[in-house]
């Protein structure tokens, strides 16, 4: 059993579908889990099968939850500066993180709309396939010590947008219980729902006028790509916003719809 064999039937057997991941991503990720767990791929999927929790650590692994506050500082800035200035100037204003992991990136954003004082008027969701990564966000509380680093970057996004803002104006630290935790008021906004992307549509009936996608197409393929694009640009207004990662490019056959700005702004 190869890697490409190993997904499908580990689609038929648990439900998970990464059958349309980058090839030579996944596989590298694969034969990782592979030693780690000292097996070949078909002693893995059996394991898979049998144990609930084994198998979420490897969904895990495999959808790579990597994420921060305002990781990279200076992409917040640049879009403190010009998206988050182009937003509608009355009425609801709906924001949608894709691969949301445990909610930072969705925090960070919920804190530069607190910025620019329209956070009373915010839809916010944040969607993942894993379940545990879900829940965190959720709690919006994380390890303090690990973290420190978030007051770092906090600092240096507000000192280069102009802000006075404080950290534990958003965050209360307890450092004898080593966490930090998102203010009531700020957590009560988002909603965080699970979805995969290969199979599920989206948990929210509303549109939307900003999408967060950060690396997170890079790791699958074509069709994949062209895929979760269809099901963005469906829920999407006229004139939305697309924010991709650094090192992400918009598919080339929905380019002529969007144009750039530091971030994607959809055509008319």
């Amino acid at each position: 059993m190869d890697a490409k064999e190993f997904l499908v039937q580990m689609k038929s057997r648990t439900g998970y579908d990464f059958c349309d991941y980058s090839s030579l991503s996944i596989t590298r990720r694969l034969e990782k889990i592979c030693e780690e767990n000292g097996a070949t791929y078909e002693q893995l999927l059996s394991k898979l099968v049998a144990d609930k929790v084994l198998l979420a650590k490897v969904v895990e692994d495999i959808t790579v939850n990597t994420t921060e506050l305002f990781r990279d500082p200076e992409v917040w800035i640049s879009l403190y500066k010009t998206m988050y200035q182009r937003l509608p100037a009355s009425g609801p204003i709906t924001f949608w993180h894709i691969g949301c992991s445990v909610g930072l990136e969705t925090y960070s954003s919920l804190i530069l709309l607190k910025e620019v004082g329209v956070l009373d008027r915010v839809r916010a969701f944040g969607t993942d396939l894993n379940p545990r990564v879900i829940n965190v966000a959720k709690l919006g509380r994380y390890a303090y010590k690990f973290n420190s680093h978030f007051i770092k970057n906090f600092d240096e996004v507000m000192k280069n947008i102009g802000s006075s803002s404080k950290f534990e104006d958003y965050f209360d630290i307890d450092e004898k219980a080593d966490t930090i935790t998102v203010k009531p008021f700020l957590s009560a906004v988002p909603k965080f729902m699970q979805q995969n992307l290969v199979q599920d549509k989206v948990p929210f009936p509303y549109k939307v006028d900003v999408v967060f996608v950060r690396n997170v197409l890079i790791y699958f393929n074509d069709a994949l790509q062209a895929k979760v694009m269809q099901m963005i640009n469906t829920k999407m207004y006229d004139e939305g916003m697309l924010v991709l990662g650094k090192q992400e490019l918009i598919p080339n056959r929905y380019s002529g719809q969007y144009k750039q700005l530091g971030f994607y702004h959809k055509r008319m």
